[in-house]
């Protein structure tokens, strides 16, 4: 039924609207936070570029050291992954592109027949992998919304420790890489073993002349022993900083993206309700109109003075009005004789009496109410103040006033008070 149809649509509204508040909300945070994260990250860039070039300057000068971080296999037999995801959702491809992008390599790596240990670091990963019955190594989460550099230490001792006890032969880690507020991508990039000395050397930026100008305390080899551990802190919390804006930056988009549908929505179910409510209205308006036809088909035609045509629906004209009754009296009168024709029916006149209404004669108190070419007269004790009701209809005044009606422009209650 079309009330049923307006209700239902409405709450749908308001359900929607409630959504479109909170996603406007939160793509609101979301912004708020992707310039923080994006100011980390420019804040940490420097100390890891400069750690890169010192390193990068040692290996040029020729300083060489055998430290375990380099330790490179021929043949790989067991690779570890650092997967980082974030802990909520609601933050568009984000967690999925990066999942996938590492159960690709995961699957390339079994089909070779190497093995595998996962290093996860948010509670999507984690959910993804242990439903898939995936063997976990380490869990981490509560530190990708803004990561610190404790939590890369905590996280690249575990999997340096890994390396060195050669539970892996080779560390890939997998983020999704913050390029601007519009693009963000997946990266999957050789974690550990760090490249060797002479690869650094050779495509790094480092000069021999820079570290001859410097003395070192012990020495080049014990300095960059040390350094070693703390680049590879250093490569884990940018990559740590990139995923927290990527995962804020995917969000707005995702919450804006939420937004707009949500005012889409919102349009589309007014718009069917406008229609439901036109449907309910005309549903009504045809309900009348067939009420009053079928009161029109049972009246009984009688003469009346000489061009006089009158109808006493009383009970039709309470629920429907003059206009629709008015209507099926004018095409009586059209098809009447000159002489005064007349459909009428029992008209009360008093408590529970069905009395006609006398030829020549009016009764008492009755008034016109209408337009100049239907005339609609009322008794002051209509049915709109709960007592009886008799109505009649002339096509002109002079026919109500030669059958003894007298026309009046007020209202029937304000005759009954006077």
């Amino acid at each position: 039924m079309p009330g049923g149809q307006e209700r239902i649509l409405r709450r749908r509204i308001s359900s929607v609207q409630s959504t479109k508040k909170i996603t406007r909300a939160m793509e609101l945070i979301a912004a708020t936070r992707v310039v923080k994260a994006m100011q980390r990250a420019n804040a940490a860039r420097p100390y890891s570029t400069k750690m890169t070039s010192v390193i990068e300057d040692l290996a040029a000068g020729g300083t060489g050291v055998s430290h375990p971080l380099l330790r490179e296999t021929e043949t790989v037999t067991n690779v570890g992954y650092v997967i980082i995801t974030s802990d909520r959702g609601l933050a568009g491809p984000y967690n999925s592109s990066v999942i996938r992008s590492a159960e690709r390599e995961i699957m390339a790596a079994q089909t070779e027949g190497k093995g595998y240990k996962l290093v996860l670091i948010g509670k999507k990963a984690r959910d993804y992998f242990r439903f898939r019955n995936y063997e976990i190594a380490a869990y981490y989460e509560g530190m990708t919304d803004t990561p610190s550099y404790d939590d890369a230490k905590e996280v690249a001792n575990v999997v340096a420790s890994m390396f060195i006890d050669e539970e892996v032969d080779e560390v890939i880690l997998s983020y999704q890489e913050f390029v601007s507020m519009g693009t963000q991508r997946v990266a999957l990039r050789r974690f550990l073993p760090l490249e060797q000395l002479g690869t650094v050397a050779q495509e790094g930026s480092g000069s021999s002349e820079a570290t001859a100008s410097f003395e070192f305390e012990p020495s080049p080899e014990g300095v960059l022993e040390s350094l070693l551990p703390r680049y590879v802190e250093s490569r884990l919390f940018s990559a740590l900083l990139d995923a927290s804006a990527s995962e804020h930056a995917n969000r707005q988009r995702a919450m804006k993206a939420a937004t707009d549908n949500a005012e889409e929505l919102i349009t589309n179910l007014s718009r069917a309700l406008s229609r439901a409510r036109q449907d309910a209205i005309t549903t009504e308006i045809m309900e009348i109109v067939g009420g009053a036809e079928a009161l029109g088909g049972d009246l009984a035609v009688e003469e009346l003075p000489e061009g006089a045509v009158a109808s006493s629906a009383g009970q039709f004209a309470a629920a429907a009005g003059a206009g629709a009754a008015s209507a099926a009296v004018r095409a009586a009168s059209a098809s009447a004789a000159p002489s005064a024709t007349a459909l009428l029916e029992a008209a009360p006149f008093g408590a529970g009496s069905h009395a006609t209404l006398p030829d020549n004669s009016a009764p008492a108190g009755f008034t016109i109410k209408g337009n100049a070419d239907s005339m609609l007269y009322h008794r002051p004790d209509s049915r709109s103040y709960g007592v009886t009701v008799a109505e009649v209809w002339f096509d002109t005044p002079e026919r109500a006033e030669a059958a003894g009606f007298r026309l009046a422009n007020t209202h029937p209650k304000d005759v009954q008070d006077a």
